[in-house]
Parts: C-alpha cells; sequence; structure tokens
C-alpha cells in the first residue's frame, strides 16, 4: 500500500474562477506569463535517469518537502511492489508533479520503480520539444506578435481550454506511449507477466492535469459548503473489460 499526499494554500474547494481567468494565467500550460518570480525554461530541467539521486526537490522514499509527503508500507504478500514520487520545480517554480505505480507479477516491483524514474523524464522531453516547436513558431508568451482584427475575431472563437486540454491529452499520451514500448523491448526486464499501474498528476498554478491506467486512485481532498473535508476520487478504476484503458483528464480549480 502507498500514497502520495501534495497540499497547496492556492486550491479552492471548487471551480471557483472560471476557465478563462484560470487560463489567462498560463501559456499553454508550460509557464506563467504574468508572474513576477524568474521562471526557469524547460531546457534547464532536462536531466537523465543518472541525475535523479542528485534531484534535492525530487523525493521517492516515505518522507516529505515543503508541500507533499509519501508514505508506502509493506504488506502481507511478499515484496512491496509501490513505488512513488514527488517532484517540484517539475516545469517552473509553480509545477509540481506527483506519480504512485503499483507494480503486479513477479517483477511487478521493478517496472513500478523503472516508470517512476522514466516516465516524468518522457513527459519533461515531450513538453520540451513542444516548447521548442512553439519558439520556433514565434508562439510562445513572450514573444507574441500583434495579430491583424480578423485574425483576433477568429482566434476568441476558439476555446483556451480546449487547446490546453489538448496539449496535455498528446503529452501524456505519447509519454505513456513510449513508456510501453521501452518496457516491451526492454532487455533484462521481462514485462510479459509483469506490469504496473500509474496515475500521474502535474500541478501548475490553478490547473491540475492528470493521466492513468489501471485502477490506483487519485483522490482531492475539498471541503463542502459546511466547511467539512469531504474526499473525492477523480479516477476510474480501469479494469482489463473496460474499453478505454488510458485516462487524460483537465482541472481547473
Amino acid at each position: 500500500m502507498g500514497c502520495c499526499v501534495s497540499v497547496s494554500s492556492g486550491c479552492s474547494s471548487s471551480s471557483s474562477r472560471n476557465n478563462e481567468e484560470a487560463i489567462s494565467s498560463s501559456c499553454l500550460g508550460f509557464r506563467s506569463c504574468r508572474t513576477k518570480r524568474l521562471k526557469k525554461s524547460l531546457s534547464e530541467h532536462v536531466t537523465t535517469l543518472q541525475r535523479l539521486p542528485s534531484i534535492s526537490n525530487r523525493i521517492f522514499a516515505n518522507g516529505n518537502s515543503r508541500t507533499s509527503c509519501i508514505f508506502t508500507q509493506q504488506g502481507r504478500k511478499g515484496i512491496n511492489q509501490d513505488a512513488m514520487v514527488v517532484w517540484e520545480d517539475f516545469m517552473s517554480e509553480d509545477a509540481i508533479f506527483c506519480g504512485v505505480f503499483d507494480g503486479h507479477g513477479p517483477h511487478g516491483h521493478l517496472v513500478a520503480r523503472k516508470v517512476r524514474d522514466t516516465l516524468p523524464l518522457k513527459l519533461l522531453s515531450f513538453l520540451q520539444s513542444q516548447e521548442s516547436r512553439q519558439n520556433g513558431l514565434g508562439n510562445n508568451c513572450f514573444s507574441r506578435k500583434a495579430k491583424p482584427d480578423s485574425m483576433d475575431k477568429e482566434s476568441e472563437k476558439d476555446d483556451p481550454t480546449e487547446d490546453l486540454g489538448s496539449l496535455w491529452r498528446e503529452a501524456f499520451l505519447k509519454s505513456y506511449k513510449s513508456m510501453d514500448k521501452e518496457l516491451r523491448s526492454h532487455p533484462t526486464l521481462d514485462c510479459f507477466c509483469s506490469g504496473s499501474t500509474a496515475v500521474t498528476i502535474v500541478k501548475q498554478g490553478l490547473n491540475l492535469f492528470m493521466g492513468y491506467i489501471g485502477d490506483s486512485r487519485a483522490i482531492l481532498g475539498s471541503r463542502d459548503s459546511n466547511g467539512s473535508m469531504v474526499a473525492v476520487q477523480l479516477t476510474v478504476d480501469l479494469k482489463p473489460d473496460l474499453p478505454s484503458t488510458l485516462f487524460i483528464n483537465q482541472f481547473i480549480f
């Protein structure tokens, strides 16, 4: 049994801000455009598996940080096959990555640890390539050029929430598919009878992006109208008989 908990005073208990207000504070979800703090570019966060242990704002064993804590406990079934990670300042200073992975099968513990270490890097790599492509097209929040009135009117018809959701959906889908391909072709790790669930969440500002597969759960602690703490399940338990095996969700608070 394992769990990952992240708290933030910036989240409200419900969607108290509309989508347009939440979206306007970010540029396609990559970084905040109006913040006074200096943001690190994604290229500065590119790392390798060898450098992971030296990252001070990344925890993957029982412990806590300034905003998060993780805990796992050995059960009675044998080796603990849980793996989890919290990575603060994941993409920028206001972003945090949380992941929980529950292995199964003879080598489930090894698969879960492999996914824990590799999947966040794949997600970062995709986001960096997306950022580079946007910079090349001049579509970043620091170098936008004035557009003709006709183009402005057309752009107003576009829903920024859909653009943001599509970007993150593509990021999670490509990362998960790449991770699955790497596991299938791993030279020493037999994944034919072993695997792992995955629940991955990136919180940036007031936005919460989530991709998951399997039946591990993400729970949001919120408050009802009376101020009492309530648990809100954000995921759907994905079983083999369900037609869809990978869900991508976006929440804006």
